[in-house]
C-alpha cells in the first residue's frame, strides 16, 4: 500500500485530497496545525507547523518509522490581498514562512528518505497568480514564485535518484478560503483564466492527481489549471 503525507489536511483542498487518496487505496499521513476530523483505518492525523522546521522533522520521523513515504504533497498555505506599498512586513514574512519555508522544510525532510529509496515524487501546490502577475497579491505571489522556484531547483537535483518534483497552480477553487473573498473578484480571476464558473473541489482533485495517477517521468514541470495569456 503506497503512503502520500499531505500538509494543510485539516480542510478544503487537503481533506479532499485524503479522501481521494484513501478511495484510492493509500496510506495518508495528514499534516496540520488545526484539529482534523477525517476518521479513516488508513488516515494517520500529526499536529505539525510546517513552518517550523523541527515540527516537521519529528513528525515525518513518525511517519518513517513505519516505513517508507511515496508521495508528498505541500498543500497547506496562506494568502493575503494587500496593496504593494501598503503590505505589511509581518504579513511578508508569514507568507514567506507557510508559503515558501513549509514547503522546504518538507521538501527537504521527505526528500532525504526518497534519495535512501531511490523513489518518490513531490507535489508542491501554487496558483495562477503567479503567472498573472495578479495585483493587490504582490506578498503572496512572491512566496508562491519562490515555490516554483525550489520546485524547478529540487527537480534537477533530485532526479538522479528517481525522484520527481513538480508543481500545479490553480485559481479560486471553491473552499471555505475564497468564499470569504468578494465575489466581484473570483468572477474577474475565473473569467480571465477562462473558467467562468469556477473550480470546484472535485476539479481541483482530479487535475492535481494526473501527477500520480498517469504514469510520467516528468520532472521541474509546472501545470496550471486555466488558460493563462
Amino acid at each position: 500500500m503506497p503512503v502520500a503525507i499531505i500538509t494543510g489536511s485539516s480542510r478544503g483542498l487537503g481533506r479532499a485530497l485524503a479522501e481521494s487518496l484513501l478511495a484510492d487505496g493509500w496510506t495518508v499521513h495528514g499534516f496540520a496545525r488545526s484539529p482534523q476530523s477525517l476518521v479513516h483505518p488508513h488516515f494517520q492525523a500529526h499536529a505539525v507547523d510546517v513552518g517550523t522546521e523541527a515540527s516537521v522533522q519529528a513528525a515525518v520521523a513518525t511517519v518513517l518509522a513505519a516505513g517508507r513515504i511515496d508521495l508528498l504533497i505541500n498543500n497547506a498555505g496562506a494568502a493575503s490581498m494587500n496593496a504593494l506599498l501598503l503590505t505589511p512586513a509581518a504579513t511578508a514574512e508569514a507568507l514567506m514562512r507557510v508559503n515558501y519555508l513549509g514547503t522546504l522544510h518538507c521538501l527537504q525532510a521527505v526528500g532525504k528518505a526518497m534519495v535512501r529509496q531511490r523513489a518518490g515524487l513531490v507535489v508542491n501546490l501554487t496558483t495562477v497568480a503567479v503567472p498573472l502577475s495578479l495585483a493587490g497579491e504582490a506578498a503572496y505571489v512572491a512566496s508562491k514564485a519562490a515555490v516554483e522556484a525550489l520546485t524547478k531547483v529540487a527537480a534537477t537535483e533530485l532526479q538522479s535518484y528517481g525522484i520527481r518534483v513538480n508543481a500545479v497552480g490553480l485559481g479560486p477553487v471553491d473552499t471555505d478560503l475564497t468564499r470569504a473573498v468578494g465575489a466581484d473578484k473570483l468572477h474577474t480571476l475565473n473569467q480571465r483564466i477562462g473558467r467562468p464558473q469556477g473550480t470546484t473541489l472535485a476539479e481541483a482533485v482530479v487535475f492535481i492527481a494526473q501527477e500520480w495517477s498517469a504514469p510520467s517521468n516528468t520532472t521541474g514541470s509546472i501545470r496550471y489549471l486555466g488558460q493563462l495569456n
